[in-house]
């Protein structure tokens, strides 16, 4: 956290790479033998998981180790805390004091006593005895102490409230609606730590088998030099406009954003050159990092790589990552394309100056700038043909495309030999020169190639994560490795093995950069399964279930609210991944519970995405946003006015997930490609003008009801469906005893509403739960025994069987009591009806923003010359 004066003067170069090093791979970097020593542990780590990910693990490695995976990545991660985070801010950071050593060995030990006493613990079913569970515990002291290090105290006081409340759940100062039966230590420790339930759970593995390998493909590509790269192709493309260099920290923090990983690291790396510059132009030092802030948050959220967190939900929602990132893809970009807009609009309302002296377009910016992403996506996709067809025609064609890619890579490099390398620029120089796109491009065009590689095998191939990065990555230790040699042969230089060794440098330190960039999320992962353990232990989940229901009223608005205010909160405290790990875990089921009560049917990649949209304003929300206090010690601003400030410009972030629950066309849930692209173009003019109402500028400068009026229209864009509801419903009631003629009649397509009531199976009072009946083309009478739910008459009352194990509708009503004294009924069935299209009410919002637009029109030309209106 920087002082006063540190804010009002900003960090030297050497302070800001400490504040990065304290936040995100540790404080302590000790020298000579111990320093050596430490960097032969982090390049092993780094070593162990591109193997453990190869094609070839199973023949490399004893399966031991491949099924013990997960203990042997937690005891890198917590003897490598120990080393590199000193215990306070008075300890020692030159080198590391005995009791660190003894607490890191330990930590190494108890980590791998799952492997060291495997056979002793599948004989015993996981159960742990008297040994086992001291063992056990601690191992959950050294794994809080290393969180507190690494992740600040927060996470670890949560997971000890966790474990508390799994120990001393019976207590009478236990409120009666949290009360349980509470566990022995011996029962507990078998859950935490002997079995996969707690610590070594399916965060851990997520950690353990995807996420390494995506923090080590960023970290190499940024020491192969791709983060200034795309630093500098966005100031060329972007810095000569109003506001230029706000809009190029957007573009590059979006690009660095896939390289850093982390939030605070893309802040100070992108962010040393872009807010000086933005200050130069007339932002405040505040609204400059609030920018830098907003920019670098948000890249953890822009796919294909959306940190830690789109790996979990691979795991916990039980999709595919293509699916995934499909969804959240929209969401993603139509945010950066408002914060785009939010930094224009600060230009046109202060009338910004601009750097330089080149005339440029924006129209042909923009355009060219569009041309290149869409050129990037065709050439990702189109790559496919020429790779299958040489797959299907030649014997071999891994070793042939494999020297395809290679020989592409060479023919790259030898265009970038032919122009200089691209230097890191002053901010601060009397005279700022931008560099011009049309003649750097080509000095980095070979970096593409293993985000294409990436691209392709997550997309088209639809390979694991894990299988895909690897490959990227494999790409990257060769890039490492010859970039600089081969530089130089094509240049006609001379001193070729100083330029091999140089390149072996560059590698081993980007496997150590890997190594100490993956130590916070390793024991993040671990610790947070803590929480997801004492969730399935205790059944609480349940219990906040009812709590948020009692709480909201069973209104899902207001329980979407306390979700998002309780992600913010412990959002102060916690890393992005564990904040979405812990309330996801709490809350996901909750509100997809909730919501189906309320009538309303919400895909569980929904909820996760709206949990993960508050998550990762962790970085932001002051007091304690970290990602804003590095911002404010580069700008020398205040550091919670910029919290504020970037909180302000982050508000579509807090906007957004509550209108995708409602309206999920916007993550692209059963959308095809004519729809998913009039989506595309109704959700961008939507954000716009979301972005225009609450910045209060449009063309001018907005009066109060004009804010209010496009906040409105925006609210059309993305909800047509509520208006249209109103005017034309979507379904009928029809009589529940008439549903299986309903279901008969019903046009193939279409989906039924049915809810169901009936005696909840632990408390016994009456409940509602709305399901989705999918009508398929079966012939009508066979369309019933598909839905895998039996019906029968009970006096005027239409009754429910319980549905068999395994059948679509089984989860769902998994809480009812079938066996009980009340039948489970249903309660209304909702038949689907002929609608207008909702895409209908984008015509009175449009000729309503037309409106809008007019009078600000009329009223700038009244006010300044029509040149310089927006």
């Amino acid at each position: 956290m920087a002082t006063d004066q540190d804010q009002r003067k900003g960090l030297s170069e050497e302070e800001l790479q400490d504040l990065v090093s304290s936040s995100d791979a540790g404080a302590r970097n000790p020298v000579g033998s111990v320093g050596l020593f430490l960097s032969i542990v982090a390049i092993t780590w780094s070593v162990f998981q591109v193997v453990l990910a190869s094609p070839l693990s199973n023949q490399i490695l004893p399966g031991s180790v491949v099924n013990n995976s997960r203990q042997i990545h937690l005891a890198f991660a917590i003897f490598l805390a120990f080393m590199a985070y000193p215990a306070f801010k008075s300890s020692p950071r030159d080198y590391i004091p005995i009791p660190d050593w003894i607490m890191g060995f330990a930590g190494v030990f108890i980590a791998l006593y799952g492997y060291f006493f495997y056979d002793k613990i599948v004989n015993s079913g996981g159960l742990a005895d008297d040994i086992d569970k001291w063992f056990a515990l601690a191992g959950l002291a050294l794994l809080f102490e290393g969180a507190r290090r690494a992740l600040g105290p927060a996470m670890a006081i949560i997971a000890v409230i966790f474990l508390f409340y799994v120990f001393y759940g019976s207590s009478t100062i236990v409120p009666d609606v949290i009360r349980w039966g509470g566990a022995s230590l011996k029962k507990a420790m078998s859950h935490m730590w002997i079995t996969s339930e707690g610590v070594f759970g399916i965060a851990l593995g997520v950690s353990t088998k995807f996420v390494f390998l995506f923090v080590l493909f960023g970290a190499l590509l940024d020491k192969a030099g791709a983060g200034n790269y795309f630093i500098k192709m966005a100031f060329g493309a972007l810095g000569h406009l109003k506001g230029g260099p706000a809009k190029a920290a957007v573009v590059g923090s979006a690009a660095t954003g896939l390289i850093s990983g982390s939030s605070i690291a893309n802040v100070v790396t992108t962010g040393t050159f872009t807010i000086p510059l933005m200050k130069r132009v007339g932002f405040s030092s505040e609204k400059a990092g609030a920018v830098e802030v907003a920019s670098s948050v948000n890249g953890q959220i822009m796919p294909p790589v959306m940190g830690a967190a789109a790996f979990l939900m691979v795991e916990y929602v039980g999709i595919s990552y293509v699916e995934v990132i499909t969804h959240a893809f929209l969401p993603a970009t139509i945010s950066y394309i408002a914060l785009v807009y939010i930094v224009h609009l600060e230009a046109v309302k202060n009338n910004m100056p601009t750097l330089g002296n080149r005339v440029v377009s924006m129209g042909r910016t923009i355009g060219g700038m569009a041309a290149f992403f869409v050129g990037f996506a065709a050439l990702c996709y189109g790559v496919q043909y020429p790779v299958r067809a040489i797959s299907s025609a030649l014997p071999n064609s891994g070793l042939i495309l494999s020297a395809l890619v290679f020989l592409t890579y060479v023919a790259l490099l030898w265009v970038a030999s032919g122009v200089a390398d691209l230097e890191a620029d002053d901010p601060n120089a009397k005279e700022v020169e931008l560099p011009v796109v049309g003649e750097i491009y080509k000095a980095g065009l070979y970096y593409l190639l293993p985000i294409i590689v990436l691209v392709y095998f997550l997309m088209i191939e639809q390979k694991s994560p894990g299988l895909s990065a690897f490959w990227a990555t494999m790409l990257l230790f060769v890039i490492l490795l010859t970039q600089r040699p081969l530089k130089s042969v094509f240049r006609g230089e001379s001193a070729l093995f100083e330029r091999f060794k140089d390149g072996v440098v560059d590698l081993l330190q980007g496997l150590v950069d890997g190594a100490r960039n993956m130590i916070g999320i390793g024991l993040a992962t671990a610790t947070a399964g803590v929480i997801v353990g004492t969730v399935t232990l205790t059944g609480v989940g349940q219990v906040m279930a009812d709590l948020v229901e009692f709480l909201s009223g069973g209104n899902l608005i207001l329980m979407l609210v306390m979700v998002g205010l309780l992600s913010l909160v412990l959002g102060m405290g916690l890393p992005t991944t564990a904040n979405y790990i812990v309330v996801s875990s709490l809350m996901a089921g909750v509100v997809v519970q909730l919501g189906a009560q309320s009538g309303l049917v919400v895909p569980l990649i929904a909820v996760h995405l709206f949990v993960f949209y508050f998550g990762i304003m962790a970085d932001v929300t002051p007091p304690v946003g970290l990602a804003s206090f590095a911002a404010a010690a580069v700008s020398g601003g205040d550091a919670i006015r910029t919290g504020f400030v970037a909180f302000f410009y982050s508000l579509r972030t807090v906007a957004l997930p509550f209108v995708f629950i409602f309206n999920t066309d916007l993550l692209l849930i059963d959308v095809g490609w004519a729809q998913g692209i009039l989506v595309f173009i109704s959700a961008s003019i939507a954000i716009l003008v979301f972005t225009a109402g609450t910045m209060g500028w449009f063309v001018t400068k907005s009066r109060i009801y004009e804010s209010v009026l496009l906040i409105l229209i925006a609210f059309v864009l993305f909800r047509p469906d509520f208006f249209m509801d109103r005017v034309q419903p979507p379904f009928a009631d029809v009589p529940p005893a008439a549903l299986t003629q309903a279901i008969e009649e019903a046009p193939a397509g279409s989906e039924m509403r049915v809810v169901i009531n009936g005696p909840d199976f632990d408390t016994s009072e009456l409940r509602d739960t709305t399901i989705v009946l999918s009508i398929g083309d079966e012939a009508p009478a066979d369309r019933l025994a598909t839905t895998g739910l039996s019906f029968f008459a009970e006096g005027d009352d239409l009754a429910l069987d319980e549905p068999a194990f395994g059948s679509p509708h089984a989860s769902a009503l998994a809480d009812y009591d079938f066996y009980g004294d009340e039948f489970v009924t249903v309660k209304e069935v909702l038949a689907p009806q002929s609608q207008l299209p909702k895409e209908l009410m984008f015509i009175p919002a449009l000729l309503l923003l037309a409106f809008v637009y007019m009078l600000q029109r009329g009223r700038a030309r009244r006010v300044i010359p029509q040149g310089e209106a927006a």
